[in-house]
């Protein structure tokens, strides 16, 4: 999918990119695999907000995607390639040679007409998804599950890709995205090909209003507040130090920039290599 700047006729659209949509061929979504999203503006069941800066936004639908794959040895032929507004990859519509219809993510490559398979029988091409057992080494894969049967977890983001850098009994060791080495089971799904829409890192929201209809509420810096609303605030003028000497905090006294990992976490075990600083 390509970009589009805009002739810059309010400031609003100076510093605007926005994809092109290309490779959208459907508008509309196949209501039968969709729920309705409520919206919940981060608020919980007491009503009180444990999530902040969410509200408003364009109303959506949810797509049910099928991460788990598990429709094997039975071919399918991508009907659509559609946006879906509850993540950054594009999403392929598939109608089964049995009648029934699944959406998944769409990965570079894949167009309308293409055939694809899932099941130690499909063939190692885009869009198929096997066990990793059956996967052979060097090949770029995403949509990876951590248990099987479970449906894939990792690598689903638009433009991301991993690769199998070996197996060694049970377990396939993978690179991810961030540059870990992880082991995974070889008995796992996974999906070849890497996730499209490869320029949605380059998207330039431009304006405000853009934000607020993705349904994301303004933020406001801890140390612009007063010392009665954030740790941070107070101070004559702008003060680094807040009303007194301290670390950058939340709004409820927890020090930032902390790792949140267990030191001592059971899946310790299955990582090889740390992700890059």
């Amino acid at each position: 999918m390509g970009l589009k700047t805009i002739r810059p006729l309010t400031p609003g659209q100076r510093g605007t990119i926005l994809p092109d949509f290309s490779e959208i061929t459907k508008d509309f979504p196949e209501k039968s695999l969709t729920i309705a999203k409520r919206s919940k503006a981060g608020r919980n069941n007491y009503g009180r907000i444990t999530c902040r800066h969410k509200g408003g936004g364009q109303k959506r639908r949810i797509r049910i995607i099928d991460f788990k794959r598990d429709k094997f040895n039975v071919p399918a032929t991508v009907k659509a390639i559609e946006y879906d507004p509850n993540r950054s990859a594009n999403i392929a519509l598939l109608y089964y040679a049995d009648g029934e219809k699944r959406y998944i993510i769409a990965p570079v490559g894949l167009k309308v007409g293409d055939t694809v398979m899932s099941g130690p029988n499909a063939e190692i091409k885009i869009g198929n998804a096997l066990k990793i057992k059956d996967i052979p080494p060097g090949v770029d894969i995403h949509n990876i599950e951590l248990k099987p049967g479970k449906g894939a977890k990792l690598v689903r983001s638009a433009g991301q890709l991993a690769q199998i850098r070996s197996k060694e009994g049970d377990y396939a060791q993978i690179k991810l995205p961030s540059g870990e080495i992880r082991k995974v089971l070889v008995e796992c799904m996974a999906t070849i090909g890497q996730v499209g829409n490869l320029d949605h890192m380059n998207v330039k929201l431009g304006k405000a209003g853009r934000k607020r209809h993705l349904g994301i509420r303004p933020t406001v810096r801890g140390m612009a507040m007063n010392p009665v609303d954030h740790p941070n605030g107070g101070g004559e003028g702008r003060s680094k130090s807040g009303g007194g000497r301290q670390h950058l905090q939340s709004p409820w006294g927890h020090v930032k920039g902390q790792k949140t990992r267990k030191r001592k976490n059971i899946t310790n075990r299955f990582i090889i290599e740390r992700r890059k600083k």
